[in-house]
């Protein structure tokens, strides 16, 4: 059965893998709905992920104040990568688990379930301690808790940001995709710069006499953010989108599934691997970065203020970014600013000898910063709104949670290769070729990046999500499944066709053939 739509006259998509606007009048907006009931879902669905921004940045301060207080027995120990990283690792897990858990059962209880686990562990882990007051032991303990406080970071992604571009679907056409940016990668931004920022604040209360304290006083304020949500997502309801097009029901056709996704889902992947190699690497590393420029006399709470200030230039451009997605689309936006990110990176490599000494430092930064900036408003804002959209509600989850565990997998490697880079930079670490050559690896895989965007990634519309179902609906159906086994049991009591039953529902006129 062929499907029949009007396509509006919009962007382009790369041939052979295009996501038509199908209809945009195909809306699920609810008029009955008050503005704050269309828009609170949203809100409590993505704004878990500040604690990914916050957990994964705040152990770039911590990592600094360890080697201060325990030098070489921490430097020279597996610890300070593990520590570091070991949240990665977690995530990927926790990624694909709850994926799966999310199209399978609920997204609603993943969620809860998600943010159980961060609040456990992140106060688990302020509390790390050795038997009988151990190095090696709290080492050890703080390593573990980190990357079980991973798996919980890991579940905000398939279910917090999926249930998110769901929600989204009640909300006025032409603000979806700044919404789903506010609530996802702003989120992520603004804990990354409280990850710097508090640990500057309890360095000036308690003094760098007391760093001990500091460390797990910002480890342990993390515990916040996950508890604030926790009553919110209680109130969830399930998407509505979900509860029409799910298979918790029914066995996922998995040769359906990948010969129709496979490709889209290897861009996807690929794209967020190379950025989030980048951007977490440079997230944690740009303490130690600053710390090198302005010498090691410089007291710790400064080092953490240049660094708080560096991580104020991922608002702007996320910021600015949410809107410009909504305007010019998520692909335009992604490889273009990602195509200037990779020019500034470059830029930067060059100028580094200049830029790479103290009397210098407010240049780097702000260089530094409008190189962070331009991240976050191409990749950083739209990659998972790319990831959220461009598959069906059925394996929405599971299709989200392996493009981002790539993307987590590219955070892991990057954060153990950035330290090699550096190390085996002509000089050492501390030289100039050791700053300039995580700028030149970096820049080359923005460039890299924006060719795959550009050449590969599809359109994507305000109504994207509901035509996706319909494309999906319709592809199952000419291979012969019954598409009246989705939805929860509710739906397919009311449910006597699929495609059809769907484009009369969505309000998609038919028209000519596309």
């Amino acid at each position: 059965m062929k499907l029949s739509m009007r396509r509006d006259e919009k962007e382009p998509s790369p041939a052979g893998d295009s996501i038509a606007d199908y209809g945009q009048d195909a809306v699920l907006v609810n008029p009955e709905k008050s503005r704050w009931e269309r828009s609170w879902p949203t809100i409590a669905c993505g704004a878990g992920l500040f604690s990914d921004g916050y957990l994964n940045g705040v152990i770039g301060q911590v990592n600094t104040i360890l080697k201060q207080l325990y030098g070489k027995a921490y430097t020279n120990s597996p610890a300070q990568s593990n520590v570091t990283a070991i949240t990665f690792a977690g995530t990927v897990i926790g990624q694909l688990f709850f994926g799966y858990v999310s199209d399978h059962y609920s997204r609603k209880w993943a969620l809860m379930a998600s943010t159980i686990i961060l609040i456990i562990f992140a106060a688990l882990s302020a509390g790390s301690y050795g038997a009988g007051g151990s190095l090696g032991g709290m080492l050890a303990a703080l390593t573990a808790w980190r990357f079980l406080l991973g798996i919980g970071i890991g579940g905000e992604y398939p279910a917090g940001s999926v249930a998110c571009a769901e929600s989204t679907g009640e909300l006025k056409s032409g603000h979806r995709n700044r919404w789903f940016i506010m609530f996802t990668n702003v989120q992520i931004d603004a804990g990354t710069i409280l990850s710097s920022l508090v640990p500057m604040i309890l360095v000036l209360i308690c003094s760098e006499n007391h760093l001990r304290l500091v460390w797990r006083l910002s480890l342990g304020l993390g515990v916040i953010p996950p508890l604030s949500l926790l009553y919110l997502r209680a109130k969830l309801d399930e998407p509505e989108e979900f509860k029409k097009e799910s298979m918790k029901n029914t066995k996922t056709p998995w040769l359906l599934v990948l010969k129709f996704y496979w490709l889209r889902l290897s861009v996807v992947s690929l794209i967020w691997f190379v950025y989030d190699f980048s951007a977490y690497s440079f997230s944690i590393y740009s303490t130690q970065w600053i710390s090198v420029i302005l010498g090691e006399d410089t007291s710790l709470w400064k080092s953490f203020g240049w660094g708080t200030l560096v991580n104020a230039f991922y608002l702007p451009g996320a910021i600015a970014g949410a809107y410009i997605s909504d305007w010019i689309g998520p692909r335009r936006a992604l490889y273009t600013f990602v195509f200037l990110q990779g020019c500034v990176g470059f830029l930067m490599a060059g100028l580094y000898g200049i830029l790479g000494k103290p009397a210098n430092i407010a240049g780097f930064v702000v260089i530094y910063g409008i190189f962070l900036s331009l991240g976050e408003a191409g990749p950083g804002d739209n990659i998972g709104l790319v990831a959220s959209k461009t598959s069906a509600t059925a394996i929405r989850g599971q299709y989200y949670a392996m493009a981002a565990a790539c993307g987590k997998l590219g955070a892991f490697v990057g954060t153990y290769v950035f330290p090699v880079i550096q190390k085996n930079a002509p000089g050492g670490a501390a030289s100039t070729r050791g700053g300039q050559d995580p700028f030149f690896v970096s820049s080359s895989l923005c460039l890299f990046s924006a060719a795959l965007a550009f050449f590969m990634l599809p359109h994507i519309g305000q109504d994207t999500i509901t035509t996706e179902d319909i494309k999906f609906r319709e592809y199952l159906e000419s291979k012969g499944w019954d598409t009246r086994q989705m939805g929860t049991k509710e739906y397919q009591m009311g449910s006597s066709s699929s495609v059809d039953v769907m484009r009369g529902e969505k309000s998609v006129e038919p028209a000519e053939k596309v």
